[in-house]
């Protein structure tokens, strides 16, 4: 196969272009370890001066990329199926490694983009910027073989590597207290439920944006193996240094607050997903649509018809629930919150003006008949 250089028709540079795409990949990596560093120190502050900086030997373990390399094997041979000695303080030195193998990883998929046929590139990636093209990924679909490396890496070893964190963290907490607490068990409970969902219904992520749209670069290569694992599971290293109580009122409030946030996000999912498999189907047929120029028809009624993301608004409600059991005297718990508010709102940009790019006058018609985006009467 030839070598690639043809360049995508110029398109609008996201994450702050070039600047983004060059400051993100060193801050980002920073942020998860400094993160990690702040769960475990005894005042969990996010802004206090200096810093919380550990030992360079503590960034470092032999056992950590055995353990992050073993695991992405171990995934690898999970993801082709048709369906060890106890080892302490190797979380920041696992999140280093995952750091490593991100890095790696976005090179050799740069790299090998060049060699891959136009049809294959992402639009969005392939500006002839290498440090943009680098982050956001040149390749849509990136494979070895008949191993897609991007759908692999989107769902297995970042989500499931979360629930293992957490599951450690719980394993800790009952050997520091003998027992586990009811903040840790759920905390645990609902990110093992969203992982799981996630898991069940895995045929849905190639609809997302993710998938569709982005290449497989820097951003993405990332996220699902250091930023998803290592951040996600803040709450959880968080309780093991700083254990909270909580009341049977408390926890009943909690579980209530991640219920129906867990019913609008499953419910409003189902309900796109059955409706672009069958929109005959008894449970959609007598939704309103409206019809676009592509053959296509927007939902306007429905769950679709109360805000244009309400998967989103689930998301957000849930990742409120995730931190609510560590309590209100630190910031930390929460900074999962306000990230997942930042990037949704920012993640519904884009879709705003990729849909109104596809979908032209009828993508008007919908925001009239669905005005708000992501909070009802709100936004």
């Amino acid at each position: 196969m030839k070598f690639n250089k043809q360049k995508s028709p110029q398109a609008e540079k996201e994450f702050g272009g070039t600047l983004g795409a060059t400051c993100i990949p060193v801050f980002l990596p920073l942020t998860v370890l400094y993160l990690l560093c702040v769960c475990r120190s005894p005042v969990a502050s996010v802004i206090q001066w200096p810093p919380v900086l550990p030992p360079t030997a503590q960034l470092w373990d032999p056992l950590a990329p055995v353990l992050i390399l073993g695991w992405m094997a171990l995934q690898s041979f999970f993801y082709l199926l048709p369906m060890g000695k106890v080892r302490r303080a190797l979380l920041l030195p696992l999140a280093v490694c995952a750091i490593g193998v991100s890095f790696l990883l976005s090179l050799y998929l740069y790299i090998c983009s060049f060699w891959a046929p136009h049809h294959a590139l992402a639009q969005g990636g392939n500006t002839g910027n290498p440090l943009y093209d680098f982050f956001m990924g040149r390749e849509l679909n990136p494979r070895i073989g008949s191993f897609d490396l991007k759908y692999f890496c989107e769902l297995r070893p970042g989500l499931i590597g979360w629930v293992v964190i957490n599951f450690g963290m719980l394993m800790k907490e009952v050997e520091l207290r003998d027992s586990a607490s009811l903040a840790m068990i759920l905390v645990n409970g609902f990110q093992l439920l969203y992982v799981a969902d996630a898991l069940w219904n895995e045929e849905a992520v190639l609809t997302t944006m993710d998938i569709v749209h982005d290449g497989f670069g820097f951003m993405l290569v990332f996220g699902d193996l250091a930023w998803v694992p290592f951040t996600y599971s803040l709450q959880a290293a968080f309780l093991v240094v700083h254990p909270q109580s909580l009341s049977p009122l408390g926890a009943t409030a909690i579980v209530t607050l991640n219920g129906a946030g867990y019913y609008i996000f499953r419910k409003s999912n189902s309900q796109k997903n059955q409706f672009r498999r069958d929109p005959t189907h008894p449970s959609v047929a007598n939704l309103e649509t409206i019809a676009t120029a592509t053959g296509k028809r927007l939902l306007v009624s429905g769950w679709w018809g109360l805000v244009r993301h309400p998967n989103y608004l689930g998301d957000l409600l849930m990742a409120l629930a995730w931190s609510l059991p560590c309590g209100f005297n630190h910031l930390l718990p929460y900074f999962y919150v306000v990230y997942f508010t930042v990037l949704l709102i920012h993640r519904e940009a884009r879709d705003e003006r990729h849909c109104r790019a596809k979908y032209g006058l009828a993508w008007d018609s919908y925001c009239r008949h669905v005005p708000y985006r992501i909070f009802p009467y709100i936004y």
